[in-house]
Parts: structure tokens; C-alpha cells; sequence
């Protein structure tokens, strides 16, 4: 009778225990990257502008210093 489907076992999935491991040590270190971007990051284009605004007060400060 178990050939013809009279009896069928439910077979659970072998799961490797390292991959699921590694995949959550994964989703977890994506999740503090991008925290970590939010509170941390500044795109490019404002490290430029901040570059930019640093160098201009540089700039207008050297000009206004006394040559003795």
C-alpha cells in the first residue's frame, strides 16, 4: 500500500544551518549600514559644497589680514 500513495510522509526540509546563519548576520549588517548612513552620511555633492564654502572663508580671511 505505500507504493500506490495510500501513505505518504511529510518529509521536512533540510536546511543549512550556516547559510540561514550567514543570511541573517547579513540582512542585519545591511539594516546598521543604512542607519548608519543616515545618521552619519552626506552625499557628495555637500561634502563639495562644504569643501567649497571652507576654501571661499579661507580665501576671504587671508585677504583680510594685515602685512606688517
Amino acid at each position: 500500500m505505500v507504493g500506490q500513495g495510500f501513505l505518504e510522509v511529510a518529509m521536512a526540509e533540510v536546511v543549512n544551518l550556516n547559510k540561514v546563519r550567514k543570511a541573517r548576520a547579513k540582512v542585519e549588517a545591511e539594516e546598521t549600514a543604512r542607519n548608519n548612513r543616515v545618521r552619519f552620511g552626506r552625499t557628495r555633492q555637500e561634502k563639495e559644497a562644504a569643501r567649497r564654502q571652507e576654501e571661499k572663508v579661507s580665501r576671504d580671511l587671508d585677504g583680510k589680514k594685515f602685512d606688517e
